[in-house]
C-alpha cells in the first residue's frame, strides 16, 4: 500500500524517518519536559522543508519503489538520523560526567536530584551546569546545524547506500575522544585542586593523627571549590559551546 504513493509523499516520509530519528535522541528535543506532540509536528515541519532540497536525489530510487526497497529505506534512514543525533548527545554526556566529577571534587556531589532535561538522578550542579550549558547551544543556533548536517548528510550518505555499522562506530568514538577531551579542558582545575587539597589534607591527617583533619577541612574545600565555580563557569559554558562546531563536523 505504502509503494501506491506519490514519489513526493515517500520523498517526505523517508527524510522524516531521518530528521525523527534524529529528534529522538537530540538533547533538549528528546526531553521529557517536552511534548511528544511538539516533537512530532517540529519533526514533520523539518522534513517537509528538507524534502524539497533533497527530492531531487531521490527520484531515481523511488520511481518504482517495491515493498522490501521502503522497508530498506526506513532501516537506514532511521539509523542515520539516530547517529546524528548521538553525535549532539555524547557532547553534552560529556559535559555531565565531567560536571559530576567536579562535584565530588569539590565535595559537593553528594546530594543527588531529579534531573531537568532526563530522567536520571544527578547532583544539583550537575543540573544546573547541563542545563545552562543546553541553554547556551540553543542560544548559539545548536538545532541549526544539526538541521544544516542533515540536509548535507544526503551528499555523505545517499539513500541508495546503506549505512555502514563500522564507519559509523568509528564515528562515534571519534566523537566521544574529542568530546572527554573538550570535557577534561573545562574539567581540569578543579581535578588539579582536588589533587593538591586531597594530598595536603592527608600530609596533615598524618601529622596530626588525633583530629579528624578530613571533617574539619570539608567546609573549606566546598567554600574555596564554590569560589573557583563562581570566576569559572561563564568561561567553562562559553568553551563548551564554541566546540560543539568542531566535535559535530568530525564525521
Amino acid at each position: 500500500m505504502i509503494t501506491a504513493l506519490p514519489a513526493d509523499i515517500l520523498t517526505a516520509f523517508l527524510v522524516f524517518c531521518r530528521v525523527g530519528a534524529c529528534f529522538m535522541v537530540l538533547p533538549g528535543m528528546s526531553s521529557a519536559r517536552v511534548s511528544p506532540q511538539i516533537r512530532l509536528f517540529a519533526s514533520l515541519a523539518v522534513a517537509v522543508a528538507v524534502s524539497t532540497f533533497v527530492a531531487p536525489k531521490m527520484e531515481a530510487e523511488l520511481a518504482d519503489p517495491s515493498g522490501i526497497l521502503i522497508l530498506r529505506l526506513v532501516v537506514s534512514e532511521t539509523i542515520i538520523g539516530s547517529f546524528f543525533g548521538l553525535v549532539a548527545r555524547f557532547y553534552l554526556l560529556a559535559l555531565e560526567f565531567i560536571i559530576t566529577g567536579v562535584g565530588m571534587a569539590i565535595g559537593y556531589g553528594g546530594m543527588l536530584g531529579a534531573s531537568i532535561e532526563g530522567f536520571e538522578m544527578q547532583s544539583q550542579l550537575t543540573v544546573f551546569l547541563s542545563f545552562a550549558a543546553l541553554m547556551i547551544l540553543f542560544t548559539l543556533d545548536f538545532h541549526h546545524l544539526v538541521i544544516t548536517t542533515l540536509l548535507g548528510s544526503y551528499d555523505v550518505m545517499p539513500l541508495d547506500q546503506f549505512p555502514s555499522p563500522r564507519l559509523l562506530l568509528v564515528d562515534l568514538v571519534d566523537v566521544l575522544r574529542e568530546s572527554f577531551l573538550v570535557a577534561l579542558r573545562l574539567g581540569s582545575p578543579f581535578l588539579g585542586f582536588a589533587i593538591i587539597v586531597n594530598l595536603g589534607v592527608g600530609l596533615l591527617n598524618k601529622l596530626a593523627v588525633q583530629i579528624p583533619i578530613y571533617f574539619i577541612s570539608l567546609p573549606f574545600i566546598l567554600v574555596i571549590g564554590l569560589l573557583i565555580m563562581y570566576f569559572s563557569v561563564p568561561y567553562m559554558l562559553s568553551l563548551f559551546g564554541a566546540g560543539f562546531a568542531a566535535v559535530y563536523t568530525l564525521q
